[in-house]
C-alpha cells in the first residue's frame, strides 16, 4: 500500500457555510505533509474530519485501505497533538504516557516498559516521575508527542504543536518532530499557519484557501512555481513583491508601474494580457550599479539584523529587498536594483493565475 491516507471529494458543510470543498488528498506511508494556509482556510477542519472529529458531509475517506465515513475516533487508530498539550495535570509523565495502555488493559510492566523506551527517545527519561507543572512548554510538548507515538498509531495528526513555544523554542521542536518523524518511519500530518515551519519540515505541503486546496507539491516546487498570486505571497519569508506591469509594445519588455513608469527588457516574448502582475521575491533582488539597473526606487526604511539587510522602498506598492551583506543606504537615497528575468514571476492582474513565459 502506497498511501496511508486518501481524501476524495471530501466536503464539510455546518449550515450553510462550505467549509471543506472537493477536497482530493493522497498521503503517501510514512510522508510528512504540512497543511498550510491563513486563519479561517479549513485545515484545522480537514484535520479533524481525518481524526473523526468532525463528521464530513460527502466524500469518501480511507486510512490504511479502509474506508473511515462515520467511524468513530477511537476506531481509527489515529493519534493527535494539540496546541495545548491536552495533558492530565494530576497524573506524572509516566501515568500520562501510559493511560491509553492501562485502559487498552495492558499489564502495568508492560506499560511502564513501553514508557521507559518511549522516553529514551524523546529525551525524557528523567522525568518520568515529574508532574505535568513542573516542566517547561517544551517538555509538556514532548510529553504530549511521546504519548501519541506509545500507541503505534496509523498516523500522527498535529495541530499546531508549536504555537504556544517561544521563537527559539519552535526552531528546536520543529527539528526534534522531525527527527522523530525520520526514526519511526511514521505518517505524519501537520497544521501550521507558519509557511517557514511547512517548508521547513514538510515533504509535501497542501496550501489551503477558504475551504479549497490552492496548490500542494514538494515545498520547493509550491516555492519555485506557484500557480496563483496567493500561492505565491503565501509562501517565502519575507512574502513575495507584487508589482503592477503590462506589456511593452514590443512585446519583450515590461512596463513596471512604480510610480513612475520603468521599462525592464526580458530575452524572451511576453503574453499579451494587458494587464500583468510581476512577482519578484525580495532574495532575488540585488544592489546594482546605477549603470547595470533594470529598476531605479527611492529608499524607504532599511533594517539591519547583523548578518541580513531589509530594504524597503518608498513607493505604492513597497517592494522588499534582502541581502547578505550590510549596506550603508539610508532613507530617501536611491537604490538601484537588479534581478535575475529567470526569478521573475508572471500573473495575470484578473485571474491572479500564473502566466508562464516561453523559453
Amino acid at each position: 500500500m502506497t498511501h496511508q491516507i486518501e481524501l476524495s471529494g471530501v466536503n464539510k458543510y455546518y449550515g450553510a457555510y462550505h467549509a471543506l470543498r472537493d477536497i482530493d488528498l493522497k498521503i503517501r506511508k510514512g510522508s510528512f505533509v504540512a497543511l498550510v494556509g491563513p486563519s479561517g482556510c479549513g485545515k484545522s477542519t480537514l484535520l479533524r474530519s481525518l481524526a473523526g472529529l468532525e463528521s464530513i458531509s460527502a466524500g469518501d475517506l480511507i486510512i490504511a485501505g479502509e474506508k473511515m465515513n462515520g467511524v468513530p475516533p477511537r476506531k481509527r487508530d489515529l493519534a493527535m497533538v494539540f496546541q495545548s498539550y491536552a495533558l492530565y495535570p494530576h497524573m506524572t509523565v509516566e501515568e500520562n504516557l501510559t493511560y491509553s495502555l492501562r485502559i487498552r488493559g495492558v499489564k502495568k510492566a508492560e506499560a511502564k516498559k513501553a514508557a521507559e523506551e518511549v522516553a529514551a527517545t524523546t529525551g525524557l527519561s528523567n522525568l518520568l516521575h515529574r508532574y505535568p507543572r513542573e516542566l517547561s512548554g517544551g517538555q509538556r510538548q514532548r510529553v504530549a508527542m511521546s504519548r501519541a507515538i506509545i500507541r503505534h498509531p496509523k498516523a500522527f495528526l498535529f495541530d499546531e504543536p508549536l504555537s504556544n513555544l517561544d521563537a527559539a523554542l519552535r526552531v528546536h521542536m520543529r527539528k526534534e518532530i522531525r527527527s522523530l518523524h525520520d526514526r519511526l518511519g511514521a505518517t505524519s500530518v501537520y497544521v501550521t499557519h507558519d509557511q517557514i515551519e511547512a517548508m521547513t519540515m514538510a515533504d509535501h505541503v497542501v496550501v489551503m484557501r477558504q475551504g479549497v486546496i490552492e496548490q500542494q507539491g514538494p515545498p520547493l516546487e509550491l516555492y519555485d512555481r506557484p500557480v496563483n498570486k496567493f500561492v505565491a505571497g503565501f509562501i517565502g519569508s519575507p512574502a513575495m513583491n507584487f508589482i503592477p506591469a503590462k506589456a511593452g509594445a514590443d512585446g519583450r519588455s515590461l512596463v513596471f508601474e512604480l510610480g513612475n513608469p520603468q521599462v525592464v527588457t526580458l530575452d524572451r516574448p511576453l503574453p499579451t494580457a494587458s494587464k500583468l502582475i510581476v512577482g519578484l521575491r525580495p532574495e532575488h533582488l540585488r544592489l546594482v550599479e546605477e549603470a547595470d539597473a533594470q529598476i531605479r526606487l527611492p529608499v524607504g526604511v532599511v533594517e539591519s539584523t547583523g548578518s541580513m539587510t531589509y530594504i524597503t522602498s518608498a513607493t505604492t506598492p513597497e517592494i522588499n529587498v534582502v541581502v547578505t551583506d550590510r549596506q550603508p543606504l539610508r532613507s530617501g537615497e536611491m537604490m538601484s536594483l537588479g534581478f535575475d528575468p529567470a526569478d521573475l514571476h508572471l500573473f495575470d492582474a484578473d485571474s491572479e493565475r500564473r502566466i508562464d513565459i516561453a523559453g
